[in-house]
């Protein structure tokens, strides 16, 4: 990196009437079908439903989510709209041997319906059916072999809807004896939990920020997590692999009278390493009034409540390459200073000090207004579609992770008020443990687990397959996920609702056609009401030693959310060089309606981002082109001169993006022209807004902006070339 100069039907309470109606029934067994389970004695029936995957017909309200009925509590439920029929159905992830039904009816009961089987969700059987349904608590005994198991009512016993606490599948599965791999359990020896009676509390968070200060390519994953409550007189230094956050629902249920710092010490006062790092879920009383936090790339600043100003910049002013904050409230200043860009999303500031070339925000209330490039704001009102990223939290003494709702045009934060969104225990994650394979990761997916990975580093040897809906892969103190043997790391299917978060994916030195692919080729199905998305997944091709990998990260799936993400092919550390950690293309989207937030790629050897599908938006974008490109020759496109940082294919008529910046720093040859940062079809539905391209301190130039539109940059003093609107 380089730096700049200078109402429905509410959910009951345990007070109502219906609590009554239920107690009136628990335990009536219904068993008008009765078969010999087909499975042999020694495989006990297990629940297969909990936790999976579950689709309903309709939703009565926000407050009675289908997934309340496969969620184990009794306090929860699922119901739907006031009308006949309705369904409900659960995908066990595989086919399994179902032997009974458990259905704990909530007072709104199905007086007509039926249980029917599928092992390809296309062609149904009917296992179990009844016109006398007693509601309550029912258990059916039932034979057969399905996947997906789904109660269809056909005729209501109230004027409500059908309402469900709890839907129970139990059978066995292709090995027996049901789910092999359990939930939840410890977080690990790299998690490390406070609460405000810890002794020594500076000490330990002393002892690992020291370990990685400077450890920029190092093996040490760390998450600092603090239990709610108040602490005193803490300043936690963050170094390299090191997560801290609260634990509370909410940042003002963890205080720190203190500060959460990054600051440019190790390397001289220059903040433009400063990597791979975060902050979450924590309020903060900074000391001296002002919290420092000088970062650069995959540093995010998430739903945080900083109690005065908020500097950016490192001790010194020193360079900086940032930055991230999302969701978060800062009551007094934000400071930039020497950061040449920044990008705010979703959150609350008191005011903003100041620009160098790129500060963007969307639904920030306080950001200075639009005035693109003196100063060199872009602001927009919301933001089009968020959805904050997955955090895991304490509910008393049970962990949970909260997975919080989607948003449309969001402004400020999601937390005010009552958080909206679904809690899932942690028994429903795989808890990962560094040592764990790919197939033990695979297996636990597929028996309808979430994964919870702890810090450490992780080898596969095959694809990590995420193919179940609303699955959660959360990592915790940049886990690192490695393919070594050429595979791709993880795949996601074409499925609704997958949150990928808090991971960093690094090639391996056999070359992986992708690392990280969102939906398979051709993928079709859309997902607009409950899209999948990638927050803080950052990719890396070298540095921490050789690595290779065609393209970094690839979207397929029509309406993903890319919030905040880092592709970065290294410049520097180990395994560096124009062909030794070769990697031609950071992303490429082939999916319609993808929403890019917060957008960071770097130096590939071709095209560092290819959009090729309709109606893509991206909201802040920043890129520096491949620093060791050998000569002009090596880098020519046809009769281009370079590959455009960001590419709109020609065949794409809608496309729409705000505050890009691209820069050339051509060390190895400084006498490499780059024809254009962008490029992009002129039609009326391509847009682009605020747009600036910079050579950094000569090492290079550029003669355009986006196509042949924009002065060229020149000479030494890198000022960039600034284009207000394109076409």
């Amino acid at each position: 990196m380089y730096g700049p100069p200078l109402l429905h039907r509410p959910a009951p309470s345990s007070g109502r009437r219906r609590t009554g109606v239920l107690a009136a029934v628990a335990g009536l067994v219904v068993s008008l079908l009765a078969f010999v389970p087909s499975t042999s004695a020694s495989a006990a029936p297990s629940l297969l439903s909990q936790g999976k995957t579950v689709t309903t017909s309709s939703q009565e309200g926000a407050g009675t989510p289908a997934t309340a009925a496969v969620d184990g509590d009794n306090g929860t439920r699922w119901s739907s709209a006031f009308s006949d029929p309705q369904w409900i159905k659960v995908d066990l992830g595989a086919s399994a041997s179902v032997s009974q039904i458990a259905l704990k009816w909530e007072a709104a009961y199905a007086k007509s319906y039926r249980i029917e089987f599928s092992t390809d969700d296309s062609t149904w059987s009917t296992a179990y059916s009844t016109t006398t349904g007693p509601g309550g608590n029912e258990t059916l005994n039932v034979s057969g072999t399905a996947r997906y198991v789904r109660l269809t009512g056909t005729a209501r016993a109230t004027q409500y809807g059908y309402s469900l606490w709890e839907f129970q599948v139990f059978g066995t599965t292709g090995g027996g004896g049901g789910p092999q791999i359990p939930g939840g359990g410890d977080l690990g020896p790299n998690v490390l939990v406070f609460d405000p009676s810890t002794p020594n509390i500076q000490a330990k968070v002393d002892e690992i920020f020291h370990q990685q200060e400077s450890a920029q390519f190092g093996t040490g994953r760390y998450a600092l997590m603090f239990k709610p409550g108040t602490y005193n007189n803490i300043n936690a230094q963050i170094g390299f692999y090191t997560s801290i956050a609260g634990l509370g629902l909410k940042p003002d249920d963890t205080t720190f009278n203190g500060d959460v710092t990054v600051d440019a010490g190790w390397f001289n006062g220059n903040a433009t390493q400063n990597f791979w790092r975060s902050a979450e879920n924590l309020a903060l009383n900074p000391v001296n009034g002002t919290d420092r936090w000088a970062v650069s790339q995959a540093a995010p600043f998430r739903r945080m409540h900083v109690k005065g100003g908020l500097n950016l910049a490192p001790n010194g002013y020193g360079w900086a390459s940032g930055g991230y904050i999302a969701d978060s409230k800062i009551d007094g200043q934000v400071g930039p200073y020497s950061q040449q860009q920044w990008y705010t999303r979703d959150s609350s500031i008191g005011s903003w000090g100041n620009g160098v070339w790129n500060m963007t925000f969307s639904g920030v209330e306080g950001a200075p207004a639009q005035s693109f490039p003196e100063p060199p704001y872009t602001t927009l009102n919301n933001t089009p579609v968020s959805r904050e990223k997955p955090f895991l939290y304490l509910d008393g003494n049970a962990y949970k992770v909260f997975v919080p709702a989607k948003r449309t045009n969001a402004r400020g934060v999601s937390w005010n008020g009552t958080p909206q969104g679904e809690s899932i225990p942690l028994s429903q994650f795989y808890v990962v443990k560094p040592g764990a394979s790919a197939a033990t990761i695979n297996a636990a997916v597929q028996q309808g687990l979430h994964l919870l990975f702890t810090p450490g580093i992780y080898h596969v040897n095959q694809t990590i397959n995420i193919d179940r809906a609303n699955t959660v892969v959360l990592g915790l103190g940049l886990a690192t996920i490695i393919p070594d043997n050429g595979v791709t790391a993880l795949k996601v299917g074409d499925v609704d609702g997958v949150k990928l978060a808090g991971l960093l994916i690094d090639a391996g030195p056999q070359n992986s056609q992708v690392l990280l692919q969102v939906g398979p080729d051709g993928a079709s199905a859309g997902h607009a009401a409950n899209p999948t998305s990638v927050q803080d997944v950052f990719v890396r091709v070298g540095g921490a030693g050789a690595g290779k990998a065609t393209t970094g990260m690839v979207i397929n799936s029509n309406d993903t959310i890319i919030d905040h993400t880092w592709l970065w092919r290294a410049d520097h550390g180990e395994g560096v060089g124009w062909e030794t950690n070769r990697s031609d293309y950071g992303l490429q989207v082939n999916g319609d309606n993808v929403l890019a937030t917060g957008l960071f790629v770097e130096h590939f050897n071709k095209y560092d981002v290819r959009w090729s599908g309709e109606n893509g938006k991206t909201i802040f974008y920043q890129n520096e082109k491949a620093y060791d490109a050998p000569n002009q020759a090596a880098i020519q496109n046809g009769s281009t001169k370079g590959f455009a940082a960001y590419k709109v294919d020609d065949s794409v008529n809608t496309h729409e993006a705000w505050g890009l910046g691209s820069y050339c720093n051509f060390t190895a040859d400084p006498t490499i022209h780059q024809d254009h940062g962008f490029e992009a079809p002129v039609k009326p539905g391509v847009k682009f807004h605020d747009l600036l391209v910079v050579s950094l301190g000569g090492q290079g130039q550029y003669n355009h902006v986006i196509n042949n539109t924009g002065s060229p940059t020149s000479g030494t003093s890198t000022v960039p070339s600034n284009v207000v609107s394109f076409p």
